[in-house]
């Protein structure tokens, strides 16, 4: 039965909190591992290349399944995609754990369970993101969105980061264990949340066909096709500076590791920050203005950064184009959400997914390039120009199209 706004409750209400819950348990374990694994590759061999292989193969399936991973999603209920991917993760682990412990682990079998581990993430994040609109209003996305972007930044890089190290410190297999515990804790919390979260589905198709319908309805609408360039743009240019970072910092600026690792802190600080500012930035200043200005100001940031590399403009400006960054992260979700039928959210995110890290890949190659022959200085310049010319893009789309958002918005479904 469908609900007015007016009667609607003003809190997110309990299905939100034990989604979040779930998210929580579900990132703090994604935060373990990722200090965990580049460990056990490390005791396990000393070669960067193939240790840095670790990472490589988590971030492939990104490229090869989101798109699949998204029609499946769209084809099940959502709650129990997100249940049976934290559930075969905790399998995989508790594999590598039980090999780790017997002294048969090999490199090779930390690979696969990096990879595999990819493709559950694949469909657990397509399937959260297409759960939300149906747990909360649309005019809560934000809000439920800048929550959920929060305890993901302060579980992975201020709580499951350090915790991982410490508990493979004690032992390797214990931080493996922490993570099987938590996504375990996570699906049994998932199927807690009220609610009917399948999409309406008129016929049976194909896979396959749910793929085209879902890049075709992509590529015939008239905001989004235009975003997601605009976007993608901008996590290249944001791409070019992730890779030499740690370079411009020792080199250029000629810091020490350890003043490295207080910047990364201070960076992490600036997302979180941008995340919780979310909500505030959109109803003060109206939310094309919002989404204009964190964009513009994320790539401006990163100019500075190498017009001016210095220490003092490195701590201020880093930070705030973390701040930036994730708070328009945050904007840009609620409107995809807004915007996206309920029945293709996760065939069109899948898209966007491959796009945004397709071309992160290509990205630091780029300012690798740029860094050796121009200087690293220069390959922020690079990255700043291209980040604002990314923003003002943005801008662009959002003011032509700023009514038929807002239209979007104000369609309000109640949430099943």
């Amino acid at each position: 039965m469908s609900t007015s706004r007016a009667a609607a409750p003003r809190g997110l209400g309990a299905s939100f909190w034990r989604l979040f819950a779930s998210s929580s348990g579900s990132n703090l374990g994604d935060g373990i591992l990722q200090a965990a694994l580049p460990l056990v590759a490390a005791s396990l061999t000393r070669d960067p290349l193939l240790v840095s292989l670790v990472a490589s193969l988590a971030m492939l399936p990104w490229l090869l399944f989101a798109i699949p991973a998204g029609a499946i999603v769209d084809r099940m209920d959502r709650r129990r995609a997100m249940q049976a991917a934290n559930a075969f993760r905790a399998l995989v682990l508790l594999v590598l754990a039980l090999l780790l412990a017997t002294g048969l682990a090999s490199i090779w079998a930390v690979y696969v369970v990096a990879f595999l581990l990819g493709m559950a993430e694949t469909i657990y994040d397509n399937a959260a993101r297409a759960m939300l609109p149906n747990v909360v209003r649309r005019d809560q996305l934000e809000r439920g969105n800048s929550l959920l972007s929060t305890v993901e930044s302060v579980t992975n890089l201020f709580l499951g980061a350090p915790l991982g190290a410490l508990l493979f410190a004690a032992w390797a297999v214990l931080p493996l264990g922490a993570s099987i515990v938590l996504f375990v804790a996570a699906a049994l919390l998932i199927v807690t949340v009220r609610g009917r979260f399948a999409p309406e589905r008129a016929t049976r198709t194909t896979l396959s066909a749910d793929i085209r319908e879902g890049l075709v309805w992509l590529i015939h609408h008239p905001v989004l096709r235009q975003l997601v360039w605009a976007t993608g743009l901008g996590a290249f240019a944001f791409s070019i500076v992730n890779g030499i970072g740690v370079l411009f910092v020792l080199d250029a600026l000629g810091l020490t590791e350890a003043a490295f690792g207080v910047l990364l802190s201070v960076v992490g600080v600036g997302a979180v920050l941008g995340a919780l500012a979310s909500p505030l930035l959109t109803a003060a200043l109206g939310r094309t203005a919002a989404m204009g200005v964190t964009s513009v100001t994320a790539g401006l940031a990163l100019a500075a950064m190498g017009l001016w590399p210095t220490v003092v403009v490195t701590f201020v400006s880093w930070p705030l184009a973390s701040l930036a960054v994730s708070a328009f992260n945050v904007q840009v979700m609620s409107v995809r959400q807004a915007l996206i039928p309920d029945a293709l959210f996760g065939r069109v995110q899948g898209v966007y997914r491959t796009v945004l890290w397709g071309s992160m890949p290509l990205g630091a190659v780029f300012g690798g390039a740029v860094g050796s022959t121009l200087g690293l200085p220069a390959a922020f310049l690079v990255a700043g120009g291209i980040g604002t010319v990314s923003g003002i893009a943005t801008w662009t789309v959002l003011a032509v199209f700023r009514r038929r958002i807002a239209a979007a918005f104000a369609d309000e479904p109640a949430p099943r």
